[in-house]
């Protein structure tokens, strides 16, 4: 095996942001805030956990460009669509007969499938 999986890593032009936007919507918390870490400084990427310790740890990295075009991989998330949308996020494709499941953007573009809980 030549590697395994170790963490997501999302850019973000405002990665402070849309780490506490993914921390909202999906119920993860800022690692540091699980520790006695200290203060990060606010240029350094943002690792964000499930506090249960289910899921994968994702990172909020800072870029300087916008996204640009559809993501090659992409988050998906079980959520009620509605209260996404309420927290900010937008619909770029309802779910139909054709996908049982709803393409949603974060408050950056990055597109995730929200499916029904």
């Amino acid at each position: 095996m030549p590697a395994r999986f170790k963490d997501l890593a999302l850019d973000a032009l405002d990665h402070q942001a849309l780490a506490d936007w993914w921390c909202r919507a999906i119920g993860y918390v800022r690692r540091d805030s699980l520790a006695d870490a200290g203060e990060r400084p606010a240029e350094w990427p943002v690792p964000i956990v499930d506090p249960a310790g289910v899921g994968p740890l994702i990172w909020l990295n800072p870029v300087r460009e916008p996204k640009n075009g559809k993501n090659r991989m992409h988050l998906d998330v079980v959520g009620d669509r509605d209260e996404l949308l309420a927290l900010g996020a937008t619909l770029v494709r309802a779910r139909d007969e054709e996908i049982g499941w709803d393409i949603l953007a974060d408050p950056e573009g990055n597109e995730f499938c929200a499916f029904a809980p």
